[in-house]
């Protein structure tokens, strides 16, 4: 098969479409013929060096794609060869074919065309795990998503307002306010205009948010904290504004506020599976009715993986950044 390699860490251009071998389904797993994968962050991150797969994992780059089973391995059940999936990786989506934990696994979504379900996985499984398994967010609360035009943040909308939460978003720029508008967004935050937490707290009357869904890390973490609510919970999902940061615990303490940080890709089988079968409980039945719906802002071909790269790294896009097989 083709996929992805990454012969040296470096900019987009080290990415290399080249000849691979096959994967080999394992006890457990079903191999996929990938009919689209899409990018995240954490792609970047792999192709400069700075964060290689978990042991066992595929090689190249890809959490997440969609296509077909074309094999399944010793003790799957519920699965069969021919079925139309949609899938959660630690590696190996820009790949041609990529072997997969049953576990893993999604139906698409009624409604959904198959290489678009490609947009699902990591986002679904992300925000549905730190948001409302972790934070626990209510009908009714105020949710505060870092990055609301991101592939995380259209998704961080879309579900929080399907049940029942006020939503605030920053994004950059009156473009991607207006997109967030339309999923659904209460409250539309620049941040290259505006102080995040003046705004919050004008908008909930001195109150606060709930929770807060962060992708920036340290860089917000003073201001994130002076943004919560009473009792209010902080879910940190990326590092894009660094690694470390200060920390006043006074003033978590008088709020009786919660920090999380979590990721997804080095999580043991048993909790990714956990995590997957929620989201096709709680996830996919507001996507089949139509309350949900994945945000795609472009689709390119797996072999022009660098342009998809650069296309993250400008800041441009809105929602997912899909790469199709041939």
């Amino acid at each position: 098969m083709h996929a992805i390699t990454i012969p040296e860490p470096g900019g987009p251009d080290a990415l290399v479409w080249a000849e691979v071998p096959d994967p080999v389904p394992a006890e457990g797993e079903v191999l996929v013929e990938v009919v689209a994968g899409a990018v995240n962050r954490a792609d970047l991150l792999q192709r400069q060096g700075f964060y290689d797969p978990p042991p066992g994992a595929s090689p190249y780059p890809g959490l997440e794609c969609a296509g077909r089973i074309t094999e399944v391995g010793p003790g799957v059940a519920g699965w069969a060869v021919g079925d139309e999936v949609c899938a959660l990786l630690a590696g190996g989506g820009y790949a041609e074919r990529v072997a997969v934990p049953a576990g893993q696994l999604l139906p698409v979504p009624e409604g959904v065309e198959l290489a678009t379900a490609a947009a699902l996985p990591e986002v679904a499984t992300t925000v549905w795990s730190n948001a409302f398994m972790i934070a626990h967010l209510r009908p009714g609360e105020t949710i505060l998503v870092h990055g609301g035009a991101s592939g995380i943040g259209t998704m961080a909308i879309q579900l929080a307002k399907a049940v029942g939460a006020r939503v605030a978003v920053t994004a950059g720029g009156p473009e991607k306010l207006a997109r967030c508008a339309e999923l659904g967004a209460d409250i539309l935050i620049d941040y290259r205009e505006q102080d995040f937490v003046a705004e919050i707290q004008e908008a909930t009357e001195g109150a606060g948010a709930d929770v807060i869904l962060d992708i920036v890390g340290a860089k917000y973490l003073e201001r994130n904290v002076r943004a919560l609510a009473v009792n209010g919970r902080l879910a940190v999902i990326g590092l894009q504004g660094g690694v470390k940061g200060e920390l006043d615990l006074g003033a978590l303490l008088g709020k009786r506020a919660a920090i999380t940080a979590t990721s997804l890709r080095a999580r043991p089988l048993a909790e990714k599976a956990a995590i997957v079968a929620a989201v096709r409980e709680h996830v996919w039945p507001l996507i089949a009715r139509g309350q949900v719906r994945p945000v795609v802002d472009r689709t390119l071909p797996m072999e022009r993986a660098a342009d998809a790269h650069r296309a993250l790294e400008s800041g441009t896009h809105i929602g997912k950044v899909l790469l199709v097989t041939a």
